[in-house]
């Protein structure tokens, strides 16, 4: 007769092997989670439940909280005029060191062309399964079409598919991007890389730098673009669009729609980002935390599930450069920004030590990476 402990671990066997076929299953469809919701699904998998999310235990904006919001800063004279300057660089140092996130307005991209952007995301995650398929892959490539890039390490999935470009600093041939919205990626991205250049030389001067100082340092050597796609869920209150986490690189800008979802946890308290026309989020990843020694803050973030759909966003990520070598420098507190009152958190480390790390692990499993590179 078995024992207890034996059934006890077959039947956990069991479960996980049930799960790794019904993530194949859905991996080997291509159609992502947008083919689940055209197939009629009523119910949500398994396979994106999320056990330890619990809305009705999480506080999300109520009460006194409710009122509270991600600072706005408008860009509007930044380089006309140096009080105004001052004054944005201020609003700057205080949205980086308070909440780590930004909303701007007046950031000189056209209204037209941020419109356009998340209409292209669209139609591309809403072209025929046939010819989205030709863009599926999990392999290491510059454009990929996908769902849920960590799919197999998660303990649940996401409900979002996504495109992913790379753009920076060797931006794709555009017989390689799909052709309904390769045009506005490439103008776009270019866009976002000089006013990117603009929020990086703001911070810098924040931190009492050089303006030239983080760009010199290579936090914009690269620039991945990924546009997302969250389909209207059954059940949204057992899954997530994009679990909490915070960003791994250096900065990240954000196009939303007005669907809203996104939630910023500051003091403890998950906070609505809402979405204001034609205004673009910012927000700091860990690798800034780490240079600016704790200064500045990489928060854990997330997207709702909603019972209401299609969300768009596209996010566009600021990080280091991996190629011609370049994953071998090393990023440490700043000199500039320590001392005998100030001395340095974390140790110096490498773009490509801190992929490893990240990778090693789940992503997006609510763990702080940078914990594990403390001195």
């Amino acid at each position: 007769m078995a024992s207890t402990t034996s059934v006890k671990i077959q039947a956990e066997c069991d479960s996980q092997y049930a799960r790794q076929r019904e993530l194949k299953l859905f991996d080997d469809s291509k159609t992502g989670v947008k083919g689940l919701v055209d197939s009629g699904v009523v119910e949500v998998p398994r396979i994106f439940i999320h056990e330890r999310h619990k809305p009705d235990n999480e506080y999300s904006g109520s009460g006194d909280f409710h009122k509270l919001s991600i600072p706005i800063i408008d860009f509007q004279g930044d380089d006309e005029d140096a009080t105004v300057r001052c004054e944005i660089v201020e609003k700057v140092r205080n949205a980086c060191e308070k909440w780590g996130f930004f909303q701007v307005v007046n950031h000189g991209i056209p209204g037209g062309t941020l419109e356009e952007m998340n209409d292209a995301v669209r139609r591309f995650h809403e072209l025929d399964d046939d010819l989205k398929k030709e863009f599926y892959s999990r392999d290491d490539r510059s454009v990929v079409y996908n769902s849920n890039f960590n799919l197999y390490r998660a303990a649940a999935a996401n409900w979002r598919d996504s495109l992913f470009c790379l753009m920076s600093p060797r931006p794709p041939n555009l017989e390689e991007l799909p052709s309904v919205c390769r045009d506005i990626m490439m103008e776009y991205s270019n866009e976002v890389l000089k006013l990117g250049l603009t929020v990086f030389e703001l911070i810098s001067e924040s931190l009492g730098l050089n303006s030239n100082h983080l760009k010199e340092l290579g936090c914009a050597g690269g620039l991945n673009l990924i546009g997302h796609y969250y389909p209207a869920c059954p059940e949204p209150e057992l899954t997530l669009g994009l679990s909490k986490h915070t960003d791994s690189t250096f900065l990240t800008v954000v196009l939303q729609d007005q669907m809203g979802g996104l939630q910023v946890l500051h003091e403890d308290q998950w906070i609505d980002v809402d979405p204001v026309p034609g205004a673009l989020i910012f927000n700091i990843g860990d690798m800034t935390q780490l240079i600016t020694n704790d200064k500045f803050r990489s928060v854990y973030h997330r997207v709702l599930a909603k019972n209401v759909g299609p969300r768009i966003s596209v996010a566009c990520v600021f990080r280091m450069n991996f190629q011609q070598g370049n994953n071998r420098r090393s990023y440490g507190p700043l000199k500039e920004l320590i001392s005998e009152d100030n001395p340095p958190i974390y140790r110096e480390i490498t773009a490509e030590d801190y992929a490893m790390y990240i990778y090693s692990k789940a992503p997006l499993d609510g763990t702080f990476a940078l914990e594990h590179f403390k001195l």
